[in-house]
Protein backbone atom coordinates (compact mmCIF):
# COMPACT_ATOMS: atom_id res chain seq x y z
CA UNK A 1 0.00 0.00 0.00
CA UNK A 2 1.88 3.13 -1.49
CA UNK A 3 -0.36 5.53 -1.41
CA UNK A 4 -3.88 6.47 -0.10
CA UNK A 5 -6.03 8.40 -3.23
CA UNK A 6 -9.24 7.34 -3.22
CA UNK A 7 -11.34 4.29 -1.85
CA UNK A 8 -12.03 3.85 -5.66
CA UNK A 9 -8.64 2.65 -6.32
CA UNK A 10 -7.59 1.13 -3.06
CA UNK A 11 -8.08 -2.89 -3.05
CA UNK A 12 -10.41 -4.55 -0.41
CA UNK A 13 -8.00 -6.26 1.44
CA UNK A 14 -6.70 -3.30 1.51
CA UNK A 15 -9.51 -1.86 3.20
CA UNK A 16 -9.88 -4.66 5.36
CA UNK A 17 -6.20 -4.90 6.81
CA UNK A 18 -6.75 -0.91 7.60
CA UNK A 19 -9.37 -2.15 9.62
CA UNK A 20 -8.24 -4.90 11.19
CA UNK A 21 -5.05 -2.72 12.07
CA UNK A 22 -6.93 0.46 13.22
CA UNK A 23 -8.87 -1.76 15.93
CA UNK A 24 -5.74 -3.16 17.11
CA UNK A 25 -3.89 0.38 16.95
CA UNK A 26 -6.78 2.03 19.00
CA UNK A 27 -6.99 -1.00 21.93
CA UNK A 28 -3.05 -0.42 22.16
CA UNK A 29 -3.12 3.24 21.72
CA UNK A 30 -1.01 3.28 25.30
CA UNK A 31 1.97 1.79 24.07
CA UNK A 32 4.30 4.51 22.57
CA UNK A 33 6.89 1.66 21.86
CA UNK A 34 5.35 1.34 18.41
CA UNK A 35 7.44 3.86 15.69
CA UNK A 36 6.99 3.08 12.44
CA UNK A 37 7.17 7.07 11.49
CA UNK A 38 10.36 7.34 13.61
CA UNK A 39 12.59 9.79 12.13
CA UNK A 40 10.15 10.86 9.27
CA UNK A 41 9.12 14.11 8.25
CA UNK A 42 5.36 14.43 7.09
CA UNK A 43 4.05 17.27 5.29
CA UNK A 44 0.27 18.04 5.60
CA UNK A 45 -1.07 20.60 2.84
CA UNK A 46 -4.27 21.79 3.36
CA UNK A 47 -5.99 23.91 0.95
CA UNK A 48 -9.60 23.59 3.03
CA UNK A 49 -9.59 24.09 6.38
CA UNK A 50 -10.31 21.32 8.74
CA UNK A 51 -10.37 20.43 12.76
CA UNK A 52 -10.89 17.05 12.74
CA UNK A 53 -8.99 16.18 9.78
CA UNK A 54 -5.51 18.37 11.16
CA UNK A 55 -6.12 17.27 14.53
CA UNK A 56 -6.35 13.47 14.12
CA UNK A 57 -3.50 13.58 11.34
CA UNK A 58 -1.21 15.79 13.60
CA UNK A 59 -1.50 13.66 16.60
CA UNK A 60 -1.70 10.20 14.51
CA UNK A 61 1.99 11.03 12.91
CA UNK A 62 3.31 12.28 16.43
CA UNK A 63 2.15 9.27 18.19
CA UNK A 64 3.74 6.90 15.03
CA UNK A 65 7.16 8.64 15.76
CA UNK A 66 6.70 11.25 13.00
CA UNK A 67 7.42 14.87 12.73
CA UNK A 68 4.56 17.34 11.00
CA UNK A 69 4.99 20.04 9.25
CA UNK A 70 1.54 21.71 8.65
CA UNK A 71 1.15 23.91 5.24
CA UNK A 72 -1.90 26.29 3.99
CA UNK A 73 -1.92 28.13 1.11
CA UNK A 74 -1.20 31.05 3.06
CA UNK A 75 2.16 29.42 4.39
CA UNK A 76 3.15 28.63 0.88
CA UNK A 77 3.82 30.05 -2.74
CA UNK A 78 0.80 27.71 -3.83
CA UNK A 79 -1.18 30.95 -2.37
CA UNK A 80 0.45 33.02 -4.71
CA UNK A 81 -0.38 30.55 -8.06
CA UNK A 82 3.05 28.69 -7.89
CA UNK A 83 2.39 25.13 -9.93
CA UNK A 84 2.07 22.41 -7.82
CA UNK A 85 4.02 20.47 -9.66
CA UNK A 86 6.96 22.49 -8.34
CA UNK A 87 5.91 22.32 -4.79
CA UNK A 88 5.70 18.53 -5.62
CA UNK A 89 9.17 18.46 -6.48
CA UNK A 90 10.57 20.33 -3.83
CA UNK A 91 8.74 18.52 -1.05
CA UNK A 92 9.85 15.61 -2.37
CA UNK A 93 13.43 16.15 -1.55
CA UNK A 94 12.84 16.87 2.02
CA UNK A 95 10.04 15.24 3.67
CA UNK A 96 9.32 11.51 3.53
CA UNK A 97 5.37 11.69 3.13
CA UNK A 98 2.44 13.97 2.52
CA UNK A 99 -1.21 14.62 3.44
CA UNK A 100 -3.14 16.52 0.87
CA UNK A 101 -6.61 18.33 1.65
CA UNK A 102 -7.91 20.20 -1.35
CA UNK A 103 -10.54 20.66 -3.80
CA UNK A 104 -9.18 18.53 -7.04
CA UNK A 105 -8.59 14.70 -7.16
CA UNK A 106 -6.11 15.90 -9.71
CA UNK A 107 -4.05 17.96 -7.70
CA UNK A 108 -3.57 14.23 -5.84
CA UNK A 109 -2.63 12.46 -8.91
CA UNK A 110 -0.17 15.22 -10.05
CA UNK A 111 1.41 16.16 -6.74
CA UNK A 112 2.60 11.98 -6.80
CA UNK A 113 3.50 11.92 -10.26
CA UNK A 114 5.90 15.32 -9.74
CA UNK A 115 7.07 13.69 -5.95
CA UNK A 116 7.17 10.45 -5.64
CA UNK A 117 5.95 10.95 -2.48
CA UNK A 118 3.69 8.39 -0.51
CA UNK A 119 0.34 10.37 0.19
CA UNK A 120 -2.88 10.35 1.48
CA UNK A 121 -6.15 11.79 0.48
CA UNK A 122 -7.56 14.04 3.38
CA UNK A 123 -10.47 15.20 1.31
CA UNK A 124 -11.12 16.60 -2.46
CA UNK A 125 -14.00 17.15 -4.01
CA UNK A 126 -14.51 14.10 -5.64
CA UNK A 127 -13.72 11.52 -2.25
CA UNK A 128 -12.92 11.03 1.22
CA UNK A 129 -11.70 7.97 1.75
CA UNK A 130 -10.44 8.15 5.72
CA UNK A 131 -13.60 9.51 6.91
CA UNK A 132 -15.43 6.44 5.26
CA UNK A 133 -12.62 3.83 6.59
CA UNK A 134 -13.05 5.61 10.31
CA UNK A 135 -16.97 5.14 9.75
CA UNK A 136 -16.60 1.14 8.92
CA UNK A 137 -14.54 0.85 12.17
CA UNK A 138 -17.72 2.39 13.98
CA UNK A 139 -19.69 0.03 12.23
CA UNK A 140 -17.49 -2.76 13.42
CA UNK A 141 -17.60 -1.77 17.05
CA UNK A 142 -21.33 -1.11 17.08
CA UNK A 143 -23.05 -3.02 14.37
CA UNK A 144 -21.06 -5.93 14.98
CA UNK A 145 -19.31 -5.30 11.48
CA UNK A 146 -20.40 -3.91 8.29
CA UNK A 147 -21.44 -7.26 5.94
CA UNK A 148 -25.06 -7.59 5.26
CA UNK A 149 -25.36 -4.49 6.48
CA UNK A 150 -27.40 -1.64 5.25
CA UNK A 151 -26.49 2.13 5.26
CA UNK A 152 -28.32 4.73 4.27
CA UNK A 153 -27.16 8.02 3.32
CA UNK A 154 -29.72 10.63 3.62
CA UNK A 155 -29.55 14.63 1.37
CA UNK A 156 -26.87 15.19 -0.88
CA UNK A 157 -26.15 12.23 -2.33
CA UNK A 158 -23.82 13.48 -4.84
CA UNK A 159 -21.12 14.32 -3.16
CA UNK A 160 -17.47 13.14 -1.98
CA UNK A 161 -18.92 10.90 1.18
CA UNK A 162 -21.73 9.26 -0.73
CA UNK A 163 -19.02 8.29 -3.31
CA UNK A 164 -16.67 6.90 -1.02
CA UNK A 165 -19.59 5.09 0.48
CA UNK A 166 -20.53 3.51 -2.60
CA UNK A 167 -17.33 2.14 -3.38
CA UNK A 168 -16.84 0.93 -0.09
CA UNK A 169 -20.19 -1.56 -0.21
CA UNK A 170 -19.25 -2.40 -3.76
CA UNK A 171 -15.71 -3.48 -2.63
CA UNK A 172 -16.40 -4.57 0.86
CA UNK A 173 -19.99 -6.10 0.71
CA UNK A 174 -23.00 -4.39 2.44
CA UNK A 175 -25.70 -2.84 0.98
CA UNK A 176 -25.98 1.58 0.33
CA UNK A 177 -29.05 3.37 -0.17
CA UNK A 178 -28.84 6.75 -1.40
CA UNK A 179 -32.00 8.82 -0.36
CA UNK A 180 -32.21 12.30 -2.08
CA UNK A 181 -34.17 14.44 -4.55
CA UNK A 182 -33.55 13.83 -8.06
CA UNK A 183 -31.27 16.59 -8.41
CA UNK A 184 -29.11 15.59 -5.99
CA UNK A 185 -28.22 11.77 -7.19
CA UNK A 186 -25.43 10.63 -8.67
CA UNK A 187 -25.48 10.74 -12.60
CA UNK A 188 -26.26 7.44 -14.12
CA UNK A 189 -22.81 7.32 -15.75
CA UNK A 190 -21.71 7.28 -12.47
CA UNK A 191 -23.72 5.10 -10.97
CA UNK A 192 -23.26 2.52 -13.60
CA UNK A 193 -20.02 1.62 -13.16
CA UNK A 194 -20.95 0.07 -9.66
CA UNK A 195 -22.00 -3.85 -10.80
CA UNK A 196 -22.44 -5.56 -7.93
CA UNK A 197 -26.41 -4.53 -7.58
CA UNK A 198 -25.51 -3.20 -3.42
CA UNK A 199 -26.01 0.81 -4.54
CA UNK A 200 -29.49 1.77 -4.62
CA UNK A 201 -31.56 4.91 -4.76
CA UNK A 202 -34.25 5.80 -3.11
CA UNK A 203 -35.85 9.08 -3.00
CA UNK A 204 -38.79 8.64 -0.74
CA UNK A 205 -37.05 9.00 3.02
CA UNK A 206 -39.62 6.73 4.62
CA UNK A 207 -38.91 4.17 2.46
CA UNK A 208 -35.11 4.33 2.86
CA UNK A 209 -34.91 4.28 6.39
CA UNK A 210 -36.81 0.95 6.41
CA UNK A 211 -34.91 -1.69 7.60
CA UNK A 212 -31.66 0.45 7.74
CA UNK A 213 -29.03 -0.64 10.42
CA UNK A 214 -26.82 3.19 9.65
CA UNK A 215 -28.65 6.78 8.93
CA UNK A 216 -25.63 8.73 7.52
CA UNK A 217 -25.46 12.58 6.62
CA UNK A 218 -23.49 14.89 6.05
CA UNK A 219 -24.01 18.91 5.41
CA UNK A 220 -25.88 20.36 3.19
CA UNK A 221 -23.85 23.63 2.20
CA UNK A 222 -20.28 22.54 1.43
CA UNK A 223 -17.68 24.74 1.54
CA UNK A 224 -17.75 27.18 -2.04
CA UNK A 225 -21.40 26.36 -2.03
CA UNK A 226 -22.34 29.69 0.10
CA UNK A 227 -24.25 31.10 -2.77
CA UNK A 228 -26.25 28.24 -3.06
CA UNK A 229 -26.92 27.61 0.52
CA UNK A 230 -30.85 28.96 0.50
CA UNK A 231 -31.83 26.68 -2.45
CA UNK A 232 -30.27 23.91 -1.07
CA UNK A 233 -31.78 24.51 2.42
CA UNK A 234 -34.67 24.52 0.62
CA UNK A 235 -34.51 21.50 -1.54
CA UNK A 236 -33.06 19.17 1.14
CA UNK A 237 -35.46 20.05 4.23
CA UNK A 238 -37.62 16.95 3.88
CA UNK A 239 -34.32 14.53 3.91
CA UNK A 240 -33.05 15.92 7.38
CA UNK A 241 -32.45 12.89 9.96
CA UNK A 242 -34.49 12.96 13.05
CA UNK A 243 -36.19 11.14 15.16
CA UNK A 244 -39.43 10.06 13.45
CA UNK A 245 -37.25 8.84 10.23
CA UNK A 246 -34.85 6.88 13.08
CA UNK A 247 -37.80 5.46 13.99
CA UNK A 248 -38.52 3.71 10.78
CA UNK A 249 -35.35 2.07 10.80
CA UNK A 250 -34.45 -1.48 12.16
CA UNK A 251 -34.16 -1.74 15.59
CA UNK A 252 -31.09 -0.92 17.37
CA UNK A 253 -29.84 1.42 13.97
CA UNK A 254 -27.35 4.31 14.82
CA UNK A 255 -27.15 7.45 13.30
CA UNK A 256 -23.91 8.75 11.74
CA UNK A 257 -22.61 12.19 10.63
CA UNK A 258 -19.24 13.19 9.91
CA UNK A 259 -19.27 16.62 11.07
CA UNK A 260 -19.32 19.61 11.38
CA UNK A 261 -22.90 19.16 11.97
CA UNK A 262 -25.93 21.68 11.42
CA UNK A 263 -28.46 21.26 13.62
CA UNK A 264 -31.58 22.11 12.60
CA UNK A 265 -30.61 21.51 9.12
CA UNK A 266 -29.67 17.90 8.07
CA UNK A 267 -29.92 16.45 11.42
CA UNK A 268 -32.07 17.61 14.13
CA UNK A 269 -30.61 18.93 17.37
CA UNK A 270 -32.58 16.49 19.53
CA UNK A 271 -31.56 13.58 17.14
CA UNK A 272 -27.50 14.20 17.08
CA UNK A 273 -27.82 14.79 21.07
CA UNK A 274 -29.50 11.57 21.14
CA UNK A 275 -26.55 9.96 19.01
CA UNK A 276 -23.96 12.27 20.16
CA UNK A 277 -21.94 9.25 21.63
CA UNK A 278 -21.82 7.42 18.04
CA UNK A 279 -21.19 10.28 16.67
CA UNK A 280 -17.93 11.37 18.41
CA UNK A 281 -16.81 7.89 19.08
CA UNK A 282 -16.97 8.29 15.21
CA UNK A 283 -14.72 11.25 14.81
CA UNK A 284 -12.49 9.46 17.24
CA UNK A 285 -12.02 6.72 15.22
CA UNK A 286 -10.14 9.21 12.35
CA UNK A 287 -7.48 9.04 14.39
CA UNK A 288 -7.28 5.25 14.63
CA UNK A 289 -7.67 4.85 11.11
CA UNK A 290 -5.40 7.18 9.96
CA UNK A 291 -2.77 5.71 12.20
CA UNK A 292 -3.56 2.38 10.25
CA UNK A 293 -3.26 4.06 6.84
CA UNK A 294 0.16 5.85 8.13
CA UNK A 295 1.61 2.58 9.31
CA UNK A 296 0.96 0.00 6.06
CA UNK A 297 2.19 3.26 3.97
CA UNK A 298 5.43 3.01 6.06
CA UNK A 299 5.66 -0.52 6.02
CA UNK A 300 5.09 -1.15 2.50
CA UNK A 301 8.08 1.61 1.98
CA UNK A 302 10.60 -0.32 4.33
Amino acid sequence: MNHLLSLETMSAPDMRRVLDLAGHLKATRDDQSFQPLAGQSWAMIFMKASTRTRVSFEVGVQELGGRVLYLNSADTQLGRKEPLKDTARVLGRMVHGAIIRTYAQQDLVEFVEYSNLPTINALTDDEHPCQVLADLLTMIELCGGYEGKKVVFMGDGDNNMSKSWMWAAEKLGFDFTICAPPAYQPSAAYLAQFKSGRIRIEPDPVQAAAGAHVLYTDVWVSMGMEEEAKRRLADLAAWQINSALVSQAAPGAIVMHCLPAYRGQEISEECLEAHADTIFQEAENRLHAQKAVLTLIAQSRS
